[in-house]
C-alpha cells in the first residue's frame, strides 16, 4: 500500500511541476512584449533627441567646418 501511495505522490508532483513551468512560461511571455515596446519607446526618444541636437545650428555649422576643412586639405 505504501508504495503506490509514494507513486502517487510523485505523480502528482509531476504534474504540479508541469503545470507550474506552463503557467511561469505563459506568464513571462507578456514581459518579452512589455520590454519591447518601453525599448521601441526610449529609442524613438532617444533619436528624436538626436535630430534636434544634429539639426541644431551650432551643430550644423560646427559639421559644416569640419567638412569644409577636410575637403579643404592637401595631399
Amino acid at each position: 500500500m505504501r508504495t503506490t501511495t509514494v507513486r502517487c505522490a510523485r505523480g502528482v508532483r509531476r504534474r504540479a511541476a508541469r503545470v507550474r513551468g506552463r503557467w511561469r512560461s505563459a506568464a513571462d511571455s507578456g514581459m518579452t512584449t512589455a520590454e519591447y515596446a518601453v525599448g521601441t519607446v526610449a529609442a524613438c526618444g532617444f533619436g528624436a533627441v538626436l535630430y534636434k541636437v544634429v539639426t541644431s545650428d551650432a551643430v550644423a555649422s560646427a559639421l559644416q567646418r569640419m567638412v569644409e576643412k577636410a575637403l579643404d586639405a592637401g595631399f
